[in-house]
Protein backbone atom coordinates (compact mmCIF):
# COMPACT_ATOMS: atom_id res chain seq x y z
CA UNK A 1 0.00 0.00 0.00
CA UNK A 2 1.45 3.37 -1.04
CA UNK A 3 1.85 6.16 1.50
CA UNK A 4 1.34 6.16 5.23
CA UNK A 5 -1.45 4.31 7.00
CA UNK A 6 -3.55 6.89 8.89
CA UNK A 7 -2.86 6.98 12.62
CA UNK A 8 -6.55 6.83 13.48
CA UNK A 9 -6.78 3.51 11.58
CA UNK A 10 -3.85 2.02 13.55
CA UNK A 11 -5.47 3.20 16.81
CA UNK A 12 -8.79 1.64 15.87
CA UNK A 13 -7.11 -1.59 14.76
CA UNK A 14 -5.23 -2.01 18.05
CA UNK A 15 -8.42 -1.27 19.99
CA UNK A 16 -10.14 -4.17 18.22
CA UNK A 17 -7.31 -6.68 18.64
CA UNK A 18 -6.66 -8.37 21.98
CA UNK A 19 -2.92 -8.99 22.24
CA UNK A 20 -3.50 -11.94 24.61
CA UNK A 21 -5.65 -13.76 22.02
CA UNK A 22 -3.16 -12.95 19.27
CA UNK A 23 -0.10 -14.21 21.11
CA UNK A 24 -1.91 -17.18 22.68
CA UNK A 25 -2.76 -18.42 19.17
CA UNK A 26 0.99 -18.76 18.52
CA UNK A 27 2.55 -19.12 21.99
CA UNK A 28 0.32 -20.78 24.66
CA UNK A 29 -0.07 -18.42 27.63
CA UNK A 30 -1.00 -19.13 31.23
CA UNK A 31 -2.54 -16.72 33.74
CA UNK A 32 -0.12 -15.22 36.26
CA UNK A 33 -1.86 -12.69 38.50
CA UNK A 34 -3.18 -9.83 36.41
CA UNK A 35 -1.02 -10.78 33.43
CA UNK A 36 -0.18 -13.83 31.32
CA UNK A 37 3.13 -15.66 31.02
CA UNK A 38 4.98 -18.05 28.73
CA UNK A 39 8.48 -19.10 27.83
CA UNK A 40 9.81 -16.42 25.53
CA UNK A 41 9.45 -17.30 21.82
CA UNK A 42 12.43 -15.08 20.97
CA UNK A 43 15.16 -16.77 23.00
CA UNK A 44 15.85 -20.08 24.73
CA UNK A 45 14.90 -20.18 28.42
CA UNK A 46 13.95 -22.75 31.05
CA UNK A 47 11.55 -20.66 33.14
CA UNK A 48 8.98 -18.21 31.75
CA UNK A 49 10.01 -14.56 31.71
CA UNK A 50 7.76 -13.49 28.83
CA UNK A 51 4.80 -11.44 30.15
CA UNK A 52 1.72 -10.22 28.28
CA UNK A 53 -0.47 -7.52 29.81
CA UNK A 54 -4.10 -7.45 28.72
CA UNK A 55 -4.57 -4.07 30.39
CA UNK A 56 -1.62 -2.44 28.69
CA UNK A 57 -1.94 -4.47 25.44
CA UNK A 58 1.82 -4.86 25.65
CA UNK A 59 4.30 -7.76 25.95
CA UNK A 60 7.73 -7.77 27.53
CA UNK A 61 10.42 -10.39 28.17
CA UNK A 62 12.59 -9.81 31.23
CA UNK A 63 15.10 -12.28 29.81
CA UNK A 64 15.95 -10.87 26.38
CA UNK A 65 14.18 -7.50 26.47
CA UNK A 66 11.75 -8.19 23.60
CA UNK A 67 8.69 -5.95 23.94
CA UNK A 68 5.98 -4.17 22.02
CA UNK A 69 2.40 -4.11 20.79
CA UNK A 70 0.42 -6.61 18.73
CA UNK A 71 2.03 -5.10 15.62
CA UNK A 72 5.54 -5.57 17.02
CA UNK A 73 4.80 -9.18 17.95
CA UNK A 74 3.69 -10.08 14.42
CA UNK A 75 6.73 -8.34 12.96
CA UNK A 76 9.08 -10.33 15.20
CA UNK A 77 7.32 -13.69 15.42
CA UNK A 78 5.93 -13.97 11.87
CA UNK A 79 8.87 -12.07 10.33
CA UNK A 80 6.61 -9.44 8.73
CA UNK A 81 7.34 -5.84 7.94
CA UNK A 82 5.17 -3.07 9.39
CA UNK A 83 2.69 -2.90 6.49
CA UNK A 84 2.36 -6.69 6.34
CA UNK A 85 1.66 -6.82 10.09
CA UNK A 86 -1.03 -4.15 9.73
CA UNK A 87 -2.65 -6.11 6.91
CA UNK A 88 -2.58 -9.32 8.95
CA UNK A 89 -4.27 -7.63 11.92
CA UNK A 90 -6.80 -5.91 9.68
CA UNK A 91 -7.76 -9.28 8.19
CA UNK A 92 -8.08 -10.73 11.69
CA UNK A 93 -10.24 -7.81 12.82
CA UNK A 94 -12.36 -7.93 9.66
CA UNK A 95 -11.74 -4.33 8.66
CA UNK A 96 -10.53 -3.03 5.31
CA UNK A 97 -7.36 -1.02 4.91
CA UNK A 98 -8.05 2.58 3.86
CA UNK A 99 -6.79 3.36 0.37
CA UNK A 100 -7.30 5.83 -2.44
CA UNK A 101 -8.76 5.09 -5.86
CA UNK A 102 -5.24 5.38 -7.28
CA UNK A 103 -4.03 2.74 -4.83
CA UNK A 104 -6.91 0.44 -5.80
CA UNK A 105 -5.81 0.75 -9.44
CA UNK A 106 -2.19 0.11 -8.49
CA UNK A 107 -3.18 -3.00 -6.51
CA UNK A 108 -5.20 -4.35 -9.46
CA UNK A 109 -2.23 -3.87 -11.80
CA UNK A 110 0.14 -5.55 -9.33
CA UNK A 111 -2.28 -8.44 -8.86
CA UNK A 112 -2.32 -9.01 -12.62
CA UNK A 113 1.49 -8.97 -12.75
CA UNK A 114 1.74 -11.51 -9.92
CA UNK A 115 -0.68 -13.68 -11.88
CA UNK A 116 1.57 -13.44 -14.94
CA UNK A 117 4.57 -14.56 -12.91
CA UNK A 118 2.67 -17.48 -11.39
CA UNK A 119 1.57 -18.59 -14.85
CA UNK A 120 5.16 -18.39 -16.10
CA UNK A 121 6.33 -20.52 -13.17
CA UNK A 122 3.70 -23.16 -13.89
CA UNK A 123 4.74 -23.17 -17.54
CA UNK A 124 8.43 -23.70 -16.73
CA UNK A 125 7.67 -26.49 -14.27
CA UNK A 126 5.48 -28.24 -16.83
CA UNK A 127 8.20 -27.91 -19.46
CA UNK A 128 10.70 -29.60 -17.14
CA UNK A 129 8.44 -32.66 -17.15
CA UNK A 130 7.12 -32.71 -20.71
CA UNK A 131 9.34 -30.82 -23.19
CA UNK A 132 11.52 -32.87 -25.52
CA UNK A 133 14.63 -31.17 -24.07
CA UNK A 134 13.36 -31.55 -20.49
CA UNK A 135 15.42 -34.70 -19.81
CA UNK A 136 18.61 -32.70 -20.36
CA UNK A 137 17.55 -30.30 -17.63
CA UNK A 138 16.54 -33.16 -15.34
CA UNK A 139 19.88 -34.89 -15.84
CA UNK A 140 21.70 -31.64 -15.06
CA UNK A 141 19.79 -31.28 -11.79
CA UNK A 142 20.42 -34.91 -10.86
CA UNK A 143 24.09 -34.40 -11.65
CA UNK A 144 24.13 -31.59 -9.09
CA UNK A 145 22.71 -34.00 -6.52
CA UNK A 146 19.17 -32.62 -6.45
CA UNK A 147 16.07 -34.77 -6.06
CA UNK A 148 12.68 -34.22 -7.61
CA UNK A 149 11.34 -33.31 -4.16
CA UNK A 150 13.77 -30.45 -3.59
CA UNK A 151 13.17 -29.19 -7.15
CA UNK A 152 9.46 -29.19 -6.39
CA UNK A 153 9.97 -27.41 -3.04
CA UNK A 154 11.78 -24.55 -4.79
CA UNK A 155 9.52 -24.55 -7.87
CA UNK A 156 12.43 -25.20 -10.25
CA UNK A 157 11.51 -25.41 -13.93
CA UNK A 158 12.90 -25.31 -17.45
CA UNK A 159 12.73 -22.57 -20.09
CA UNK A 160 12.88 -24.44 -23.42
CA UNK A 161 14.83 -23.28 -26.46
CA UNK A 162 12.98 -21.04 -28.90
CA UNK A 163 12.09 -17.36 -29.09
CA UNK A 164 8.43 -17.44 -28.08
CA UNK A 165 7.66 -20.55 -26.01
CA UNK A 166 6.41 -18.58 -23.02
CA UNK A 167 4.75 -15.93 -25.21
CA UNK A 168 2.66 -18.57 -26.95
CA UNK A 169 1.42 -19.89 -23.61
CA UNK A 170 1.14 -16.80 -21.39
CA UNK A 171 0.67 -14.19 -24.12
CA UNK A 172 -2.27 -14.24 -26.47
CA UNK A 173 -3.10 -10.53 -26.42
CA UNK A 174 -1.29 -7.22 -26.63
CA UNK A 175 -2.13 -6.51 -23.00
CA UNK A 176 -0.74 -9.85 -21.87
CA UNK A 177 2.44 -9.41 -23.90
CA UNK A 178 2.85 -5.94 -22.42
CA UNK A 179 2.55 -7.42 -18.94
CA UNK A 180 5.20 -10.02 -19.75
CA UNK A 181 7.46 -7.19 -20.91
CA UNK A 182 6.71 -5.14 -17.77
CA UNK A 183 7.78 -8.03 -15.54
CA UNK A 184 10.88 -8.61 -17.66
CA UNK A 185 9.79 -12.04 -18.88
CA UNK A 186 9.68 -10.78 -22.46
CA UNK A 187 11.92 -8.35 -24.33
CA UNK A 188 10.51 -5.73 -26.67
CA UNK A 189 12.13 -5.46 -30.10
CA UNK A 190 12.48 -2.22 -32.08
CA UNK A 191 9.42 -3.06 -34.16
CA UNK A 192 7.32 -3.46 -31.02
CA UNK A 193 7.14 -7.24 -31.11
CA UNK A 194 8.32 -9.40 -28.21
CA UNK A 195 10.44 -12.48 -27.59
CA UNK A 196 11.19 -14.62 -24.50
CA UNK A 197 13.98 -13.38 -22.23
CA UNK A 198 14.78 -16.85 -20.84
CA UNK A 199 15.63 -19.67 -23.24
CA UNK A 200 17.21 -23.09 -22.64
CA UNK A 201 17.83 -22.47 -18.95
CA UNK A 202 17.08 -24.02 -15.56
CA UNK A 203 14.59 -21.61 -13.98
CA UNK A 204 14.53 -20.59 -10.32
CA UNK A 205 11.48 -18.57 -9.20
CA UNK A 206 12.33 -15.75 -6.81
CA UNK A 207 9.67 -15.13 -4.16
CA UNK A 208 9.00 -12.18 -1.88
CA UNK A 209 8.37 -12.53 1.85
CA UNK A 210 4.73 -13.39 1.19
CA UNK A 211 5.64 -16.19 -1.21
CA UNK A 212 4.59 -14.36 -4.38
CA UNK A 213 6.80 -14.83 -7.43
CA UNK A 214 8.40 -11.52 -8.35
CA UNK A 215 11.25 -12.57 -10.66
CA UNK A 216 13.25 -15.48 -12.04
CA UNK A 217 16.85 -16.52 -12.23
CA UNK A 218 17.96 -18.72 -15.10
CA UNK A 219 21.08 -20.91 -15.20
CA UNK A 220 22.53 -22.34 -18.37
CA UNK A 221 22.64 -26.10 -18.82
CA UNK A 222 25.63 -25.97 -21.15
CA UNK A 223 28.50 -24.18 -19.39
CA UNK A 224 29.69 -22.88 -22.77
CA UNK A 225 26.60 -20.67 -23.00
CA UNK A 226 26.66 -17.17 -21.56
CA UNK A 227 25.85 -15.56 -19.29
CA UNK A 228 26.02 -18.38 -16.76
CA UNK A 229 23.27 -16.78 -14.64
CA UNK A 230 20.59 -14.43 -15.94
CA UNK A 231 18.25 -12.58 -13.60
CA UNK A 232 14.99 -10.81 -14.31
CA UNK A 233 15.54 -7.07 -14.77
CA UNK A 234 14.18 -4.45 -12.36
CA UNK A 235 10.40 -4.25 -12.55
CA UNK A 236 7.43 -2.95 -10.54
CA UNK A 237 7.61 -6.25 -8.62
CA UNK A 238 11.35 -6.80 -8.37
CA UNK A 239 14.19 -4.70 -6.97
CA UNK A 240 17.21 -6.96 -6.91
CA UNK A 241 19.17 -4.88 -4.40
CA UNK A 242 16.48 -5.55 -1.79
CA UNK A 243 15.55 -9.20 -2.30
CA UNK A 244 17.12 -12.41 -1.02
CA UNK A 245 16.64 -15.71 -2.82
CA UNK A 246 15.52 -18.53 -0.55
CA UNK A 247 14.38 -16.38 2.40
CA UNK A 248 10.73 -17.35 1.92
CA UNK A 249 11.63 -21.03 1.64
CA UNK A 250 13.81 -20.84 4.76
CA UNK A 251 10.92 -19.39 6.74
CA UNK A 252 8.62 -22.11 5.47
CA UNK A 253 11.10 -24.81 6.49
CA UNK A 254 11.77 -23.52 10.03
CA UNK A 255 9.66 -21.54 12.47
CA UNK A 256 12.66 -20.58 14.60
CA UNK A 257 15.72 -19.67 12.53
CA UNK A 258 18.84 -19.46 14.72
CA UNK A 259 21.06 -18.15 11.93
CA UNK A 260 21.03 -17.33 8.23
CA UNK A 261 23.86 -18.21 5.84
CA UNK A 262 24.30 -15.75 2.97
CA UNK A 263 25.78 -17.43 -0.12
CA UNK A 264 26.32 -16.38 -3.72
CA UNK A 265 23.94 -18.28 -5.98
CA UNK A 266 20.62 -20.10 -6.33
CA UNK A 267 22.24 -23.48 -6.75
CA UNK A 268 24.14 -23.07 -3.48
CA UNK A 269 20.87 -22.35 -1.64
CA UNK A 270 19.06 -25.32 -3.17
CA UNK A 271 22.00 -27.73 -2.76
CA UNK A 272 22.35 -26.82 0.91
CA UNK A 273 18.62 -27.36 1.45
CA UNK A 274 18.99 -30.76 -0.22
CA UNK A 275 21.49 -31.63 2.53
CA UNK A 276 19.25 -30.43 5.36
CA UNK A 277 20.73 -26.94 5.67
CA UNK A 278 17.54 -24.93 5.17
CA UNK A 279 18.73 -21.53 6.34
CA UNK A 280 20.76 -20.36 3.33
CA UNK A 281 19.83 -17.32 1.24
CA UNK A 282 21.51 -15.58 -1.68
CA UNK A 283 21.83 -12.04 -2.93
CA UNK A 284 20.68 -11.69 -6.51
CA UNK A 285 23.69 -10.81 -8.58
CA UNK A 286 24.61 -7.88 -6.34
CA UNK A 287 26.92 -7.32 -3.43
CA UNK A 288 25.39 -6.94 0.02
CA UNK A 289 23.42 -3.69 0.41
CA UNK A 290 21.92 -1.90 3.41
CA UNK A 291 18.48 -2.92 2.09
CA UNK A 292 19.39 -6.57 2.66
CA UNK A 293 20.12 -6.03 6.35
CA UNK A 294 16.56 -5.45 7.58
CA UNK A 295 15.05 -8.70 6.22
CA UNK A 296 18.07 -10.67 7.44
CA UNK A 297 17.89 -9.42 11.01
CA UNK A 298 14.11 -9.41 11.03
CA UNK A 299 14.43 -13.18 10.63
CA UNK A 300 17.32 -14.00 12.97
CA UNK A 301 19.97 -12.47 15.22
CA UNK A 302 23.00 -14.18 13.66
CA UNK A 303 24.08 -13.88 10.03
CA UNK A 304 27.01 -15.76 8.52
CA UNK A 305 28.38 -14.48 5.20
CA UNK A 306 30.05 -17.05 2.98
CA UNK A 307 32.84 -15.83 0.67
CA UNK A 308 35.55 -17.32 -1.51
CA UNK A 309 38.86 -17.45 0.32
CA UNK A 310 40.75 -15.65 -2.47
CA UNK A 311 41.58 -11.94 -2.62
CA UNK A 312 38.33 -11.07 -4.37
CA UNK A 313 36.32 -12.88 -1.70
CA UNK A 314 38.12 -11.13 1.13
CA UNK A 315 37.67 -7.76 -0.56
CA UNK A 316 33.93 -8.49 -0.84
CA UNK A 317 33.88 -9.43 2.85
CA UNK A 318 35.61 -6.15 3.76
CA UNK A 319 32.94 -4.20 1.86
CA UNK A 320 30.20 -6.20 3.59
CA UNK A 321 31.84 -5.44 6.95
CA UNK A 322 31.56 -1.70 6.27
CA UNK A 323 27.83 -2.12 5.62
CA UNK A 324 27.36 -4.23 8.74
CA UNK A 325 29.14 -2.02 11.30
CA UNK A 326 26.29 0.50 11.77
CA UNK A 327 23.73 -2.33 11.91
CA UNK A 328 25.16 -4.38 14.78
CA UNK A 329 22.70 -3.27 17.41
CA UNK A 330 22.24 -5.13 20.68
CA UNK A 331 21.86 -8.88 20.12
CA UNK A 332 22.89 -8.89 16.47
CA UNK A 333 26.00 -10.81 15.41
CA UNK A 334 27.77 -11.36 12.10
CA UNK A 335 30.41 -13.88 11.04
CA UNK A 336 32.46 -14.55 7.92
CA UNK A 337 33.03 -18.01 6.45
CA UNK A 338 35.82 -18.31 3.87
CA UNK A 339 35.98 -21.25 1.47
CA UNK A 340 39.08 -22.97 0.16
CA UNK A 341 40.18 -22.25 -3.40
CA UNK A 342 37.94 -23.92 -5.94
CA UNK A 343 35.18 -24.66 -3.44
CA UNK A 344 31.67 -23.29 -3.25
CA UNK A 345 28.94 -24.24 -0.75
CA UNK A 346 27.41 -26.68 -3.24
CA UNK A 347 30.63 -28.65 -3.80
CA UNK A 348 31.70 -28.46 -0.17
CA UNK A 349 28.47 -29.79 1.32
CA UNK A 350 28.46 -32.66 -1.17
CA UNK A 351 32.05 -33.46 -0.23
CA UNK A 352 31.86 -33.27 3.58
CA UNK A 353 28.15 -33.67 4.36
CA UNK A 354 25.74 -31.71 6.53
CA UNK A 355 27.35 -32.16 9.95
CA UNK A 356 30.86 -31.13 8.90
CA UNK A 357 29.55 -28.24 6.81
CA UNK A 358 27.49 -26.89 9.70
CA UNK A 359 30.55 -27.12 11.94
CA UNK A 360 32.33 -24.87 9.43
CA UNK A 361 29.44 -22.42 9.65
CA UNK A 362 29.47 -22.51 13.44
CA UNK A 363 33.22 -21.84 13.49
CA UNK A 364 33.02 -18.92 11.05
CA UNK A 365 35.20 -15.91 11.90
CA UNK A 366 33.44 -13.28 14.07
CA UNK A 367 33.17 -9.88 12.42
CA UNK A 368 35.30 -8.30 15.14
CA UNK A 369 38.11 -10.83 14.61
CA UNK A 370 38.06 -10.33 10.85
CA UNK A 371 38.16 -6.56 11.33
CA UNK A 372 41.12 -6.61 13.70
CA UNK A 373 43.07 -9.18 11.67
CA UNK A 374 42.62 -7.14 8.52
CA UNK A 375 43.68 -3.88 10.17
CA UNK A 376 46.76 -5.38 11.81
CA UNK A 377 47.88 -6.84 8.48
CA UNK A 378 48.01 -3.30 7.07
CA UNK A 379 50.53 -1.92 9.57
CA UNK A 380 53.96 -2.80 10.91
CA UNK A 381 53.60 -2.64 14.68
CA UNK A 382 57.37 -3.01 14.99
CA UNK A 383 57.89 0.34 13.25
CA UNK A 384 57.73 3.68 15.06
CA UNK A 385 54.82 4.98 13.01
CA UNK A 386 52.92 1.66 13.01
CA UNK A 387 50.82 2.49 16.05
CA UNK A 388 49.85 5.92 14.71
CA UNK A 389 48.91 4.38 11.38
CA UNK A 390 46.76 1.77 13.13
CA UNK A 391 44.89 4.46 15.07
CA UNK A 392 44.07 6.27 11.82
CA UNK A 393 42.81 3.03 10.25
CA UNK A 394 40.68 2.12 13.26
CA UNK A 395 39.05 5.53 13.82
CA UNK A 396 36.75 5.59 10.72
CA UNK A 397 35.59 2.04 11.44
CA UNK A 398 34.73 2.89 15.03
CA UNK A 399 32.81 5.96 13.86
CA UNK A 400 30.42 3.68 11.98
CA UNK A 401 29.55 1.58 15.05
CA UNK A 402 26.40 2.81 16.76
CA UNK A 403 26.52 0.20 19.55
CA UNK A 404 28.66 1.83 22.27
CA UNK A 405 29.22 -1.45 24.15
CA UNK A 406 30.44 -3.23 21.02
CA UNK A 407 32.71 -0.29 20.17
CA UNK A 408 34.39 -0.35 23.58
CA UNK A 409 34.74 -4.14 23.54
CA UNK A 410 36.41 -3.85 20.13
CA UNK A 411 38.84 -1.25 21.47
CA UNK A 412 39.69 -3.48 24.43
CA UNK A 413 40.28 -6.44 22.11
CA UNK A 414 42.55 -4.32 19.89
CA UNK A 415 44.47 -3.07 22.94
CA UNK A 416 45.11 -6.69 23.98
CA UNK A 417 46.29 -7.59 20.47
CA UNK A 418 48.86 -4.79 20.29
CA UNK A 419 49.91 -5.00 23.96
CA UNK A 420 48.83 -1.51 24.93
CA UNK A 421 46.82 -0.26 27.90
CA UNK A 422 43.15 0.03 26.90
CA UNK A 423 42.85 3.44 28.58
CA UNK A 424 45.81 4.72 26.55
CA UNK A 425 44.27 3.45 23.32
CA UNK A 426 40.97 5.11 24.20
CA UNK A 427 42.81 8.40 24.63
CA UNK A 428 44.65 7.99 21.33
CA UNK A 429 41.32 7.36 19.60
CA UNK A 430 39.63 10.28 21.34
CA UNK A 431 37.07 7.92 22.92
CA UNK A 432 35.47 8.32 26.33
CA UNK A 433 36.17 5.66 28.92
CA UNK A 434 33.87 2.67 28.85
CA UNK A 435 31.13 2.79 31.49
CA UNK A 436 31.95 0.88 34.68
CA UNK A 437 29.98 -2.36 34.83
CA UNK A 438 27.64 -2.66 37.79
CA UNK A 439 27.36 -5.90 39.73
CA UNK A 440 25.29 -8.33 37.74
CA UNK A 441 21.73 -8.69 38.99
CA UNK A 442 18.77 -10.63 37.70
CA UNK A 443 17.02 -8.56 35.05
CA UNK A 444 13.78 -8.32 37.02
CA UNK A 445 15.67 -7.10 40.10
CA UNK A 446 17.60 -4.60 37.97
CA UNK A 447 14.30 -3.26 36.61
CA UNK A 448 13.03 -2.78 40.16
CA UNK A 449 16.15 -0.87 41.24
CA UNK A 450 16.14 1.32 38.12
CA UNK A 451 12.46 2.13 38.43
CA UNK A 452 12.94 3.35 42.00
CA UNK A 453 15.51 5.85 40.70
CA UNK A 454 13.14 7.39 38.15
CA UNK A 455 12.83 11.16 38.09
CA UNK A 456 9.36 12.63 38.74
CA UNK A 457 8.80 13.15 35.01
CA UNK A 458 9.77 9.57 34.19
CA UNK A 459 7.65 8.31 37.06
CA UNK A 460 4.62 10.21 35.71
CA UNK A 461 5.23 8.85 32.20
CA UNK A 462 5.60 5.29 33.51
CA UNK A 463 2.35 5.48 35.47
CA UNK A 464 0.60 7.08 32.51
CA UNK A 465 1.75 4.30 30.18
CA UNK A 466 0.41 1.72 32.63
CA UNK A 467 -2.93 3.54 33.12
CA UNK A 468 -3.58 6.26 30.50
CA UNK A 469 -6.94 6.99 32.17
CA UNK A 470 -5.01 8.76 34.96
CA UNK A 471 -4.71 11.74 32.62
CA UNK A 472 -8.43 12.46 32.93
CA UNK A 473 -7.91 14.01 36.36
CA UNK A 474 -4.54 15.68 35.70
CA UNK A 475 -5.82 19.15 34.83
CA UNK A 476 -4.45 21.25 31.97
CA UNK A 477 -1.15 19.71 30.78
CA UNK A 478 -0.05 22.97 29.17
CA UNK A 479 0.90 24.40 32.56
CA UNK A 480 3.89 22.07 32.72
CA UNK A 481 5.47 23.64 29.64
CA UNK A 482 6.66 26.40 32.00
CA UNK A 483 8.85 23.79 33.73
CA UNK A 484 12.42 23.71 32.44
CA UNK A 485 13.14 19.98 32.85
CA UNK A 486 14.22 17.27 30.37
CA UNK A 487 11.29 15.23 29.10
CA UNK A 488 8.58 17.68 30.09
CA UNK A 489 7.34 18.19 26.52
CA UNK A 490 7.00 14.43 26.10
CA UNK A 491 4.95 14.20 29.30
CA UNK A 492 2.69 17.05 28.16
CA UNK A 493 2.17 15.38 24.78
CA UNK A 494 1.30 12.08 26.46
CA UNK A 495 -1.13 13.76 28.85
CA UNK A 496 -2.92 15.53 25.99
CA UNK A 497 -3.06 12.35 23.92
CA UNK A 498 -4.58 10.38 26.81
CA UNK A 499 -7.00 13.22 27.63
CA UNK A 500 -8.29 13.34 24.05
CA UNK A 501 -8.44 9.53 23.70
CA UNK A 502 -10.06 8.19 26.91
CA UNK A 503 -9.90 4.53 25.81
CA UNK A 504 -6.31 4.49 24.55
CA UNK A 505 -3.94 1.81 25.91
CA UNK A 506 -0.19 1.46 26.32
CA UNK A 507 0.34 -0.58 23.13
CA UNK A 508 -1.51 2.01 21.04
CA UNK A 509 0.47 4.85 22.60
CA UNK A 510 3.79 3.18 21.81
CA UNK A 511 2.79 2.65 18.18
CA UNK A 512 2.41 6.42 17.84
CA UNK A 513 6.07 6.78 18.83
CA UNK A 514 7.37 3.84 16.74
CA UNK A 515 9.41 6.01 14.35
CA UNK A 516 10.28 8.75 16.82
CA UNK A 517 13.51 8.97 18.85
CA UNK A 518 11.59 8.92 22.15
CA UNK A 519 9.91 5.61 21.24
CA UNK A 520 12.78 3.49 22.57
CA UNK A 521 12.71 5.29 25.94
CA UNK A 522 8.92 4.98 26.21
CA UNK A 523 9.12 1.24 25.54
CA UNK A 524 11.69 0.86 28.32
CA UNK A 525 9.50 2.79 30.76
CA UNK A 526 6.45 0.74 29.73
CA UNK A 527 8.40 -2.40 30.65
CA UNK A 528 9.27 -1.11 34.13
CA UNK A 529 7.20 -2.67 36.93
CA UNK A 530 4.90 -0.61 39.12
CA UNK A 531 4.57 -1.34 42.81
CA UNK A 532 0.96 -0.50 43.58
CA UNK A 533 -1.51 -3.32 43.14
CA UNK A 534 -4.64 -1.17 43.53
CA UNK A 535 -6.01 1.55 41.28
CA UNK A 536 -6.21 3.84 44.31
CA UNK A 537 -2.49 3.39 44.99
CA UNK A 538 -1.59 4.14 41.36
CA UNK A 539 -3.78 7.22 41.28
CA UNK A 540 -2.32 8.48 44.58
CA UNK A 541 1.28 8.09 43.33
CA UNK A 542 0.42 9.74 40.01
CA UNK A 543 -1.16 12.79 41.63
CA UNK A 544 1.64 13.06 44.18
CA UNK A 545 4.12 13.04 41.30
CA UNK A 546 2.20 15.75 39.43
CA UNK A 547 1.99 17.75 42.65
CA UNK A 548 5.78 17.55 42.94
CA UNK A 549 6.13 18.78 39.35
CA UNK A 550 3.71 21.61 40.11
CA UNK A 551 5.86 22.64 43.08
CA UNK A 552 8.95 22.64 40.86
CA UNK A 553 7.09 24.65 38.23
CA UNK A 554 5.89 27.24 40.73
CA UNK A 555 9.29 27.54 42.43
CA UNK A 556 11.11 27.99 39.11
CA UNK A 557 8.71 30.67 37.88
CA UNK A 558 8.64 32.41 41.30
CA UNK A 559 12.45 32.47 41.42
CA UNK A 560 12.62 33.86 37.88
CA UNK A 561 10.32 36.77 38.72
CA UNK A 562 12.07 37.41 42.05
CA UNK A 563 15.41 37.74 40.30
CA UNK A 564 13.91 39.99 37.66
CA UNK A 565 12.48 42.29 40.37
CA UNK A 566 16.02 42.81 41.70
CA UNK A 567 17.14 44.35 38.42
CA UNK A 568 14.06 46.48 37.66
CA UNK A 569 10.34 46.94 38.29
CA UNK A 570 7.90 44.20 37.29
CA UNK A 571 4.98 44.91 34.98
CA UNK A 572 1.45 44.84 36.33
CA UNK A 573 0.92 41.40 34.72
CA UNK A 574 4.13 40.10 36.27
CA UNK A 575 3.12 41.45 39.70
CA UNK A 576 -0.23 39.70 39.37
CA UNK A 577 1.55 36.51 38.34
CA UNK A 578 3.98 36.83 41.28
CA UNK A 579 1.07 37.08 43.74
CA UNK A 580 -0.66 34.11 42.12
CA UNK A 581 2.51 32.03 42.40
CA UNK A 582 2.83 32.85 46.11
CA UNK A 583 -0.73 31.61 46.59
CA UNK A 584 -0.04 28.42 44.61
CA UNK A 585 3.19 27.85 46.49
CA UNK A 586 1.34 28.09 49.81
CA UNK A 587 -1.41 25.70 48.61
CA UNK A 588 1.08 23.14 47.32
CA UNK A 589 2.94 23.20 50.63
CA UNK A 590 -0.17 21.89 52.40
CA UNK A 591 -0.64 18.13 52.91
CA UNK A 592 -2.11 16.38 49.87
CA UNK A 593 -5.78 15.38 49.96
CA UNK A 594 -4.74 12.07 48.41
CA UNK A 595 -3.40 10.81 51.72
Amino acid sequence: MAGRIPQHFIDELLNRIDIVDLIDSRVPLRKAGRDFQARCPFHEEKSPSFTVSQTKQFYHCFGCGAHGSAISFLMEYDHLDFIEAIKELADKAGIALPSTEEEHTHKAVDKDLYGVMEEACNFYRQQLRSHADGPKAVEYLKGRGLTGQIANDFGIGFAPPGWDSLLKTAGGSRQREAQLATTGMAITKEDGRHYDRFRNRIMFPIRDRRGRIIAFGGRVIDNNDTPKYLNSPESPLFHKGKELYGLYEARQAQRQIDRLLVVEGYMDVVALAQHGICYAVATLGTALTTDHIAPLYRTTQEVVFCFDGDRAGRDAAWKALDIMLPELNEGRTARFMFLADGEDPDTLVRKVGQEAFELEVKNAVPLSTFLLDNLLQQVDMGAIDGRARLVELVRPKLAKISNAVFRHMLINALATRIHINAQELLQLLGEKSAPVNQTKRPRQQQHNIESRKLSPIRTAITLLLNHPSLAQSAGDPQRYLQLAEPGIRLLVELLELALNNPHINCGTILERWRDRPEGKHLSKLASAPVYHTTDEGLEMEFHDTLRLLDRQRVEQEHERLRRKSETGPLSQEEKRKFTQLLSEKHALAQPSNNR
